[in-house]
């Protein structure tokens, strides 16, 4: 690991770490923006609930080749049980996985990749996620530019640039209330489901539509809706555990982007966010 850096987000200092050529932030720090005494606790909480399971497994199988997909397999059939107790060592040692780092002593802590570093703040606050979103590119901006490398911020799922600017924009980034063909069509893929519950189509017809884009429907999103979509996800996961309907969970889950895309935008404090 390579000479920290440090960060404050709202008051709250957060270290970050290089590992294995990317950056690391600190769990333990962020963690105390909600509990400054108890933050082993508040991390091992995010570490029993079955959709953070669920994440840090999907990353550990994208980007490590070691990772163990059985003992993965077994913490995700326990996850959200009462009994279920998981710590950040217990973990890494059970799957070897690589995507959060364990660092004992007076100046250690728990470290996560950006990328799930990122998921736990959304969980601690979506406002403390999209500051601490800012707080990290400036830091990134100010390495690229002794570098003279452009940074692109959607490699950690967020945009800076504050897109809202006329009520016509407004009007055209908070979701519409499906059609009751859309609600009653079904779909085989869940990530498709999240997709028409806030943007109102799937990847599919996104690309249909932009046939000359880059990326994805997901590449073209603000940062307010990528923020949402994030919060979807969580929620899905709750209703896909109380075995409701496909039908009744996209029409919950639309509803709710909505209600929270409107909540993001009329929020005066994200203004400084531009």
């Amino acid at each position: 690991m390579k000479k920290k850096k440090t960060i404050s987000v709202k008051g709250t200092e957060i270290v970050v770490i290089k590992s294995t050529g990317d950056d690391y932030l600190s769990l333990t720090d962020i963690a105390r923006h909600r509990d400054k005494a108890h933050t082993d606790d508040v991390i091992k909480n995010w570490l029993r609930n079955r959709n953070t399971i669920e994440l840090l497994g999907l990353w550990e199988l994208l980007y490590n080749h070691d990772f163990k997909p059985v003992e993965f397999d077994g913490f995700r059939k326990q996850a959200g049980l009462n009994s279920f107790v998981m710590t950040p060592k217990k973990w890494i040692e059970s799957t070897n996985a690589i995507g959060i780092i364990s660092k004992p002593g007076r100046y250690g802590g728990t470290f996560a990749h950006k990328d799930i570093a990122l998921e736990f703040a959304s969980w601690i606050s979506i406002e403390f996620k999209l500051y601490l979103i800012k707080e990290f590119q400036r830091l990134k901006n100010a390495e690229n530019e002794h570098l003279k490398l452009e940074w692109n911020l959607q490699r950690v799922l967020a945009k800076v640039n504050y897109r809202i600017h006329t009520d016509a924009i407004k009007e055209n980034i908070i979701p519409h209330i499906l059609s009751k063909k859309q609600i009653n069509f079904v779909y085989a893929d869940e990530a498709d489901m999240l997709n028409v519950a806030l943007f109102g189509m799937t990847a599919k017809e996104w690309r249909e539509k932009n046939p000359g884009a880059q990326g994805n429907i997901r590449d073209s999103a603000s940062l307010e809706q990528l923020v949402v979509l994030s919060n979807l996800e969580s929620i899905n996961s709750v209703l896909i555990h109380q075995n409701i309907s496909e039908t009744e969970r996209l029409k919950q889950l639309n509803e709710i982007a909505i209600t929270q895309m409107k909540s993001l935008i009329e929020n005066n404090n994200l203004k400084k966010l531009r």
